[in-house]
């Protein structure tokens, strides 16, 4: 079962790339008290992910901070090497979005956003899904039907329902 509008956010582990090198992180320290966006993508590199997902975050990061929006973050089922090198093709991290991995796809199952498609080479990836959680509760939850659309999980989407 999916994670609902009204739902606290599961405790969860995820990984980036830090001054020493691999570190794993609380998602709950990461975001804090107050309102944080938190978007799934399938893959790194994907072509949504890149050309559309990640970059209305990046054109809207501005728009989510005067709506009281403090942390915008991305969880990609990779590792956090692949996921590093993509937040600086992107310019996302740049643009001070937090690119977070989740390897092992664990946060991804805990909230019942996985997905499998084996004919392109995916088994328990995220559904492409963008919330705004505000002190750890989820307060509005937008996900696409089909992972290579980005439409109401975007950041324009979200943001127009702060």
């Amino acid at each position: 079962m999916s994670i609902s509008e009204g739902d606290a956010l599961p405790d969860a582990t995820l990984v980036r790339i830090g001054a020493e090198g691999p570190e794993s992180v609380s998602l709950a320290a990461i975001l804090g008290s107050g309102k944080a966006v938190i978007f799934g993508v399938p893959g790194a590199f994907t072509g949504t992910c890149t050309t559309a997902h990640v970059p209305s975050f990046i054109r809207t990061k501005d728009g989510f901070s005067e709506k009281g929006v403090e942390k915008i973050v991305c969880v990609a089922v990779n590792d956090p090497f692949v996921v590093k090198a993509w937040s600086e093709q992107t310019g996302a991290g740049d643009a001070g979005i937090e690119m977070l991995g989740d390897p092992g796809a664990e946060f991804t199952k805990a909230i019942g956003m996985n997905f499998t498609a084996p004919p392109v080479g995916f088994y328990d990836r995220s559904r492409r899904y963008a919330m705004v959680v505000e002190d750890g509760r989820v307060v509005a939850l937008h996900a696409e039907e089909s992972p290579g659309v980005c439409e109401t999980s975007g950041g324009e989407a979200l943001l127009a329902t702060l």
